[in-house]
């Protein structure tokens, strides 16, 4: 059930808030729409209840706010618009990759596929969808944590009547297995053939809260719904009729809307006045009925007979029960207290199909604290744009180091192929860019935005970041490094590279600079939400920063940190071993570089202020 209790948007420059004051209900075992015309305020009362915009007001789901539901992805399946997934990915890749957020099991992913008819696009990149396929996908992501609530943005928008159809069919029989759904829509007849309840709003403002029957009655016009083959001629005759009958003060002129077809709606008539006019005229019609409310066509009926709703979209042939997710019969639920076959034949029109629904997983494990490492695992492996940008920053150390080995380069820049033109070797720079990747893409696909608030800003997802993305650095270093060596002494011979005293620090110091540029591109991504301002952070340090540190300490030092290892074994109560000792003044060398320092200042700054955002940045 969802409770929204004086919902109200922050203020705008000069303008009325886009949400002000609405409270309504949707309640389990019924589908309530959000009706209202373009600009009315339905997106933002959903993204004010879901937390994704400031405002007041209080959103409760089964009693409980959203900061209070410990899994949302497991009880709220939510649909804002296009599925906001990496155009690169496949379908089944980027429901795994939720899959591991929302801590289900992975074969959960082919059994949403397969409940929303893309079992055979499964391996499709998400570029290559249709409308209606994505939305289908979409779907399948708000179902896979089994929910017992979907908040739905227009879902049925610009889709054809065929896969509105079976989308209608999936939100009833949802809302049937006591589920509650809540969409939005801009169109009457949608909300009056499948809601239970419409709740319209108007200029961020609630007009009216009513059940489906009394929004039929009392808000749609009455229509004479005429199907003919001569419908065109007929609406033409109906027309020039209407041009020269005088219209009662205060009752709407007669207006005749072609359907397509042979379908014609009849506004401000009866079925006499349409009846006479078609006999005087010779015109043959089939139908000719009144009907209470402009219910409109569900699709689900044609010139030619019933149109059954597209099961599938992959073209495999649909199974008796969906092959794989068994359809679950149950009651319709009444809570509204009308008869439910009364109330589905007013208030829906007619009757939509039966549509498979999900059956729900078998008490589902609580999701365990390492599940952000396995979302950024799979986030992070399932887009080649991290694989292409590893690829193109070897290839780039490659060619680098062989032109230093050709001109005589010391060893030092020779292993890292970091000539003195550049500010950074080519394994700093791609692993910088990889980190801002790890945010930038977060916040420009925001598969997880929907799930409580801004969620890439929480603490557990930084970790599992910081851990992939530095693991990652370290890594193309380290690969960087031996493979440069490799192909300088497969091209000059083994005498071309000389190791030189002190390597291991060295290798470590590479290391440690393309890890600080990785963290540096990370923050900076997620501070700025923006890949590009990430990497500029990263070229930051060496053109910016470094060069002020420098200046500093280039000053001759009063104090300096020898002997720090023997000081700091004399006051360990454990004594560890000698070999520390070296680790330590290694450490320390590295440390006291400029690059060192500069990297260490930035990322302290980096960080403070990306923690700062998280308790100042999120919604209230």
């Amino acid at each position: 059930m969802i409770q929204a209790i004086g919902l109200t948007s922050a203020p705008r420059r000069d303008q009325p808030p886009a949400v002000d004051d609405i409270t309504f209900e949707a309640r389990p075992g019924r589908v309530t729409v959000l009706l209202g015309a373009e600009g009315a305020g339905k997106t933002s009362a959903l993204r004010l209840m879901l937390r994704l915009d400031p405002g007041r007001g209080v959103a409760l789901f089964r009693g409980r706010t959203l900061d209070r539901v410990a899994h949302p992805m497991r009880e709220i399946g939510v649909l804002l618009g296009d599925v906001p997934g990496h155009p690169a990915r496949t379908a089944r890749n980027h429901l795994r990759m939720l899959s591991a957020a929302a801590g289900v099991p992975v074969r959960r992913a082919d059994d949403v596929l397969e409940v929303v008819g893309l079992t055979g696009l499964a391996d499709q990149r998400l570029d290559a969808f249709s409308r209606g396929m994505d939305r289908r996908l979409g779907l399948a992501a708000a179902l896979l944590g089994d929910p017992h609530t979907l908040v739905l943005d227009e879902p049925a928008r610009e889709l054809s009547p065929r896969e509105t159809a079976w989308l209608h069919g999936v939100l009833r029989g949802f809302a049937e297995q006591g589920g509650a759904v809540l969409v939005t829509s801009r169109d009457a007849s949608e909300a009056a053939r499948i809601a239970h309840q419409v709740v319209t709003i108007g200029q961020g403002r609630l007009v009216a809260d009513q059940t489906a029957a009394a929004f039929a009655r009392t808000r749609l016009r009455p229509r004479v719904a005429v199907r003919s083959p001569l419908a065109p001629r007929l609406a033409h005759l109906l027309e020039a009729e209407a041009d020269t009958v005088a219209v009662p003060p205060g009752e709407p002129p007669m207006e005749v809307v072609h359907e397509g077809g042979g379908r014609l709606s009849v506004y401000g008539s009866s079925c006499a006045a349409v009846g006479e006019a078609a006999y005087r005229h010779g015109i043959l019609v089939h139908r000719l009925t009144e009907e209470t409310g402009d219910t409109g066509d569900t699709g689900d009926t044609g010139d030619t007979g019933p149109v059954s709703p597209l099961h599938r979209a992959d073209g495999r042939r649909a199974g008796p029960a969906g092959a794989g997710a068994a359809a679950r019969e149950a009651p319709p639920v009444d809570t509204a207290g009308e008869p439910p076959g009364e109330q589905g034949a007013e208030a829906s029109g007619p009757t939509v199909r039966p549509v498979t629904v999900p059956r729900p997983l078998p008490r589902l494990p609580a999701p365990d604290p390492a599940w952000p490492l396995r979302y950024e695992l799979r986030r992070a492996t399932g887009a080649p744009t991290g694989w292409t940008v590893s690829a193109v920053t070897l290839a780039a150390s490659l060619l680098a180091a062989v032109l230093l080995a050709r001109t005589g380069a010391p060893e030092p820049r020779l292993f890292t192929g970091w000539p003195d033109l550049l500010p950074l070797p080519p394994a700093a720079f791609g692993a910088g860019l990889i980190g801002a990747l790890s945010f930038g893409q977060e916040f420009r696909y925001p598969a997880l935005a929907p799930d409580q608030g801004t969620v890439p800003r929480r603490l557990g997802l930084l970790g599992a970041k910081l851990a992939v993305t530095g693991a990652a650095a370290v890594l193309l270093a380290l690969v960087a490094v031996v493979l440069d060596v490799v192909m300088v002494r497969l091209l000059y011979g083994d005498d071309a590279v000389v190791a030189p005293t002190g390597w291991a620090v060295g290798l470590a110091g590479c290391a440690c600079l393309t890890l600080g540029c990785a963290w540096a591109g990370l923050l900076a991504g997620g501070l700025f939400r923006s890949t590009a301002l990430g990497l500029v952070a990263v070229l930051a340090v060496p053109t910016l920063v470094m060069p002020v540190l420098g200046s500093v300490l280039a000053e001759p030092a009063a104090r300096s940190l020898i002997g720090l290892p023997e000081r700091l074994r004399a006051a360990a109560v454990v004594q560890w071993p000698s070999e520390m000792d070296t680790g330590i003044s290694a450490a320390l060398r590295l440390v006291s570089q400029p690059v060192g320092w500069a990297l260490a200042l930035s990322l302290a700054g980096l960080l403070g202020a990306y923690v700062l955002t998280v308790f100042r940045g999120r919604p209230r």
